[in-house]
């Protein structure tokens, strides 16, 4: 495997210089992009030269672009249109605001070229997916539930596509899509160029990337667990029964012009929004149990500026690409330290500043540490903690520092048996949401 590691900004180089087809150079000057990012420096050119590419990649890097760009140069090298039911390229996403973000930016980058596209996702109808399908399509973009589905039944047959792109892998791995998204891997077309992102690589992604690329390019952009962006990070400790007032006086600030406020549940993102409506501020919410057209709405809404708030939980961390979001109000903390970084990584984007603000409350201390110790950053008051410590609490507690260590045989405390149920019903929660 040959590995590419870039971190930095990239000089002197612009998109003219990487050789595309007219078409796309004509569309990226009409859009303004003049100066490729650093992964699409990287990616850009060996996916030209049909290499498989190992991204390690958060949102906000550029990566759609990195990926899209080859394969439209590509296909508008092909002649006539693809059989029916089956599709030149292929990209996966897990859910459905990214698999409809990719699909625009497609469109965007194609700039009018006659290139067809399709969107297969839960949460809407089946038969205008089926009828679209049926025609052939150039690039499939999809969420890997629905297109199992239509695969099993004989809706579509991925043995012509020549492209694929697992966008967001640890996040399908996560959502316990791995089983799917191994099922559509065996249906491609044995000869094909693949690509892999991810924004972390657990040991199931990088066994699955073994198995998808063929010698592939390892490009690392912005390293596991750093936030993109200049990002100003806050922590303001609030009891759970204050959360509501401080959140109101923090949106009541002119400089909160389009701010994202993510909740944990579901539940608790429609009472967020509500308490807002209550208090005179316009929300929308957007979660796994709103219709797909609900959600569309909602985020049409925020992008347009028409409301000034969207709460959210993590199902759009990596879902909403809206530019201008002044800040991001983490109003309570996520199980998942990895989903902060992804949270504030909506704040901050294409270079601009972004502000994060969490609003933790007493209980949720154990998950600050977890978000500090994975960025390496304190944020909260400084009680004790050494986010550097190997999690071991506060300092002169653990080993390191002649605290005892604990027993190689420690009696599971109550309730951890119970852990890896709970954890399959989060994995189900999340696929019906996506």
């Amino acid at each position: 495997m040959t590995t590419t590691t870039h971190t930095g900004p990239n000089t002197g180089t612009s998109f003219a210089e990487f050789g595309l087809a007219a078409p796309l150079t004509a569309a990226l000057e009409r859009a303004g992009f003049t100066t490729p990012t650093p992964i699409q420096v990287q990616a850009i050119p060996q996916a030209l030269k049909g290499r498989d590419i190992l991204g390690v990649a958060q949102t906000g890097t550029g990566k759609t672009a990195a990926f899209a760009l080859p394969i439209l140069h590509h296909i508008l090298d092909l002649t006539g249109r693809p059989a029916s039911k089956t599709t030149r390229a292929l990209i996966l996403a897990p859910t459905r605001e990214l698999a409809v973000q990719i699909e625009q930016h497609i469109r965007r980058l194609a700039g009018g070229a006659r290139i067809s596209t399709a969107l297969v996702l839960g949460g809407v109808s089946r038969g205008a997916q089926i009828r679209q399908l049926s025609r052939g399509v150039d690039i499939l973009i999809a969420t890997p539930g629905r297109l199992t589905d239509l695969v099993g039944e004989g809706h579509v047959r991925l043995d012509e596509a020549r492209w694929v792109v697992l966008d967001e892998a640890d996040r399908m791995l996560d959502m316990g899509f791995i089983r799917e998204v191994r099922k559509l891997v065996g249906a491609l077309h044995p000869r094909r160029q693949s690509a892999l992102f991810s924004a972390t690589m657990p040991p199931e992604v990088a066994k699955l990337a073994e198995g998808l690329l063929n010698d592939p390019v390892r490009i690392a952009v912005s390293p596991h667990g750093q936030p993109v962006g200049k990002i100003e990070q806050s922590v303001e400790m609030v009891p759970a029964a204050d959360k509501r007032a401080r959140l109101a006086a923090i949106l009541s600030s002119p400089e909160a012009s389009r701010v994202i406020v993510f909740a944990r549940t579901k539940r608790g993102a429609d009472r967020v929004a509500q308490n807002l409506g209550k208090d005179g501020i316009v929300a929308e919410a957007i979660h796994g149990n709103k219709a797909q057209n609900a959600r569309n709405r909602a985020l049409d809404a925020f992008r347009s500026g028409r409301v000034r708030v969207l709460v959210a939980t993590d199902i759009a961390a990596r879902g909403i690409d809206v530019t201008g979001i002044s800040h991001v109000i983490n109003y309570e903390l996520p199980d998942e330290a990895e989903s902060y970084v992804h949270r504030i990584g909506r704040t901050a984007r294409n270079g601009a500043d972004g502000v994060a603000i969490t609003l933790c409350a007493p209980d949720e201390r154990n998950k600050l540490r977890a978000v500090e110790k994975l960025i390496r950053t304190r944020l909260g008051p400084d009680d004790g903690y050494n986010p550097d410590a190997g999690g071991q609490g506060r300092r002169g507690q653990g080993p390191r520092n002649g605290g005892p260590a604990a027993p190689k045989h420690a009696t599971p405390a109550p309730g951890d048996a119970a852990k890896p149920k709970r954890n399959r019903r989060r994995r189900q929660e999340r696929r019906r949401a996506a």
